[in-house]
């Protein structure tokens, strides 16, 4: 973020928000307080366990960084643990289970499957990797329910192809070191992520304003607070309104990304001291990837599966990252995973190193 804002007059601090003051045009930080003329809050989402707050260590989520490498941790330490265990032991830790049927849950599995039939396969002398059992849980009643059903019904069939076991109308009722226990049947594994569900930053409970059952932070059409003019809440934190369906605008990457031009725009129609413009969504689409060549697209009413759209899901995720290095690096890096069906580092990280010295 740093090297971004080099050239510009932004500075970038390191802290975590606590509290947001509107009376008083306050950030209090667990290291500072910030004093702010205008603040655009868009502290994002984190996992739901709905009311289960024990399982988090039990099933970590995607959606940081560290998260990531625990859960690669987690998959690579379950495949070495087989390889020592005996034949009849080996099952719990060839299993993986995937709570939650969206986007990210569907393409964990189908992730999952390719590296155990494809990456690691020959790798292993005492258990065959190929042999793993992945197993998506969904609650409803089909999968990627943002999407047509036509659309639900292939990525099933395709993750079917791939090996995953689907469970659908499938509630989960415990997660425990050994496995999961769901409504339909107990499924022995070691290793069990979580992709069932958000929660909004608690930060927005601080504004005092109205918040949506959710605890999503309920925005004005211009994305203010009705309460503070000068508070802007974006993206997975705010319950936005569509204004020609009168939806909640879904917790999506393109919605948050024109909200935060749009806010910019408000901002500085409130310096130059005329009206803000109410928010319009633009959908130009979704997409979801299921593995090699697997994918479902959807947009302006056409929808595509197959190669089309695994090749269109590659172009806009390269397309919007930042910098031509970036997109050049991680371009030569895919066509070099895909050649190959390798995949990156590697790496077995302890997560409590720091316990032990």
């Amino acid at each position: 973020i740093r090297s971004l804002f080099k050239e510009l007059n932004v500075e970038v601090v390191w802290d975590e928000v606590v509290s947001v003051d509107g009376q008083l045009n306050l950030v209090q930080g667990k290291s500072s307080v910030y004093s702010y003329d205008y603040l655009v809050l868009a502290c994002g989402a984190s996992h739901s366990y709905f009311g289960h707050d024990d399982w988090e260590d039990l099933a970590p989520g995607l959606k940081t960084l560290e998260q990531a490498t625990e859960i690669r941790r987690r998959i690579l330490t379950a495949f070495e643990e087989a390889e020592k265990a005996p034949i009849e032991t080996q099952g719990p830790w060839t299993t993986f289970v995937i709570v939650g049927g969206g986007p990210t849950g569907v393409e964990l599995a189908g992730a999952i499957a390719e590296l155990a039939r494809h990456t690691v396969s020959g790798e292993y002398r005492h258990f065959d990797p190929a042999r793993a059992r992945v197993v998506l849980i969904e609650a409803g009643a089909r999968l990627l329910t943002m999407f047509d059903p036509s659309l639900s019904a292939r990525a099933l069939q395709d993750l079917e192809d791939l090996g995953v076991e689907v469970r659908l109308n499938t509630r989960v009722e415990g997660i425990f070191q050994d496995g999961v226990k769901t409504s339909v049947e107990r499924i022995s594994a070691k290793t069990v992520i979580w992709a069932a569900g958000v929660a909004p930053s608690v930060v927005g409970k601080s504004l005092k304003t109205e918040l949506d059952p959710a605890g999503r932070v309920v925005v004005q059409p211009d994305l203010s607070l009705a309460r503070f003019k000068n508070i802007f809440v974006l993206g997975d934190q705010a319950h936005c309104k569509d204004l020609k369906t009168g939806k909640p605008l879904p917790g999506l990457a393109p919605v948050a990304m024109q909200q935060g031009r749009h806010a910019a725009l408000n901002i500085k129609r409130l310096i130059k001291a005329k009206t803000t413009l109410p928010f319009q969504y633009l959908d130009k689409g979704s997409m979801a990837t299921i593995g090699r060549r697997r994918a479902v697209m959807e947009t302006s009413g056409l929808r595509f599966s197959g190669w089309f759209a695994w090749f269109g899901w590659l172009f806009i995720h390269i397309y919007y990252l930042i910098g031509f290095k970036n997109r050049l690096f991680v371009l030569v890096q895919w066509i070099w995973s895909y050649l190959t069906f390798s995949r990156g580092a590697r790496l077995i990280a302890d997560r409590d190193w720091h316990l032990k010295k």
